[in-house]
């Protein structure tokens, strides 16, 4: 495993709490040597605190690259994409947010026929020249983190169109609250995409759900669907489908039960407009 593999895995680990050397060695299949080695270079770069045999977040823990977020959950993600390319439909106006996930499902769509509005700048080099998409960038202040664009010039671009689906993901998803991001900037253009579209559809493996370690939040319609992978906890989605999300578990290809497999809640019906 590479080193920026591994300190994207630890950065997750130490979003959920203190972390114990010996037992992320053992988990990352490394020494312990090796993971005090890339806790050093986290301690010196990234706000992290070594304590006696592990470390701690200081505060809020730092964003991690995009490139460093491809590389955590890699085919949990590709399944989750998967899954969630049954829900879009030929013709359809889609707003795709930045992040992750969504930059593994956009790189699905090449071969439809789409109307794509979006700020992940990531996705224009694999969709710029697909012959059935028409591709609306929004433009704005780039966020290097992310690889996408902010502010008041995409939000002002945006509330000029409206969409079919907004298809969005998250540094943590939790019931009742919504969707959280490390920046205001952030929500504002996520909540204004969820206005403008029929269908909200939030694509999140199953570490982001019940995270909420970042301040900025972007609330969520009822209903709304959540794509998300095959660890999760049954408490978890329980009280997610409680607070209107219709949830879509997307099986991994090594895994034997079919893909996807919709769980939704008692009386839910259509995204409202």
């Amino acid at each position: 495993m590479r080193s920026k593999e591994r300190r994207a895995l630890l950065l997750e680990a130490l979003s959920l709490g203190e972390i114990d050397v010996d037992e992320v060695a053992a988990r990352l299949r490394v020494s312990a040597s090796t993971v005090r080695r890339d806790l050093q270079h986290l301690a010196a770069t990234r706000g992290v605190h070594r304590t006696y045999g592990g470390a701690i977040l200081a505060s809020h823990p730092p964003e991690t690259t995009l490139t460093e977020r491809l590389a955590v959950n890699g085919a949990e993600k590709r399944a989750i994409a998967r899954a969630a390319l049954d829900l879009v439909e030929d013709g359809d106006t889609l707003i795709l947010d930045a992040g992750s996930t969504v930059a593994t499902f956009g790189r699905l769509l090449a071969r439809r026929r789409l109307r794509i509005i979006t700020n992940n700048l990531a996705l224009l080099p694999l969709l710029g020249e697909a012959p059935g998409l028409e591709l609306v960038v929004l433009g704005g202040t780039l966020r290097a983190t992310s690889m996408s664009t902010v502010g008041p010039l995409a939000v002002e671009a945006l509330r000029l169109m409206t969409a079919d689906r907004a298809i969005v993901s998250a540094d943590g998803v939790v019931a009742g609250r919504g969707l959280c991001e490390a920046s205001l900037d952030q929500v504002a253009l996520k909540s204004l995409m969820m206005r403008q579209s029929r269908e909200v559809i939030v694509l999140a493996d199953t570490s982001k759900l019940g995270r909420a370690e970042q301040n900025a939040w972007a609330p969520l319609p009822r209903p709304w669907t959540l794509v998300t992978d095959s660890h999760g906890s049954p408490d978890q989605l329980r009280l997610l489908a409680e607070a209107g999300a219709r949830i879509r578990v997307a099986r991994n290809h090594a895994e034997s039960e079919p893909d996807p497999v919709p769980v939704s809640p008692p009386g839910t019906g259509q995204a409202a407009g």
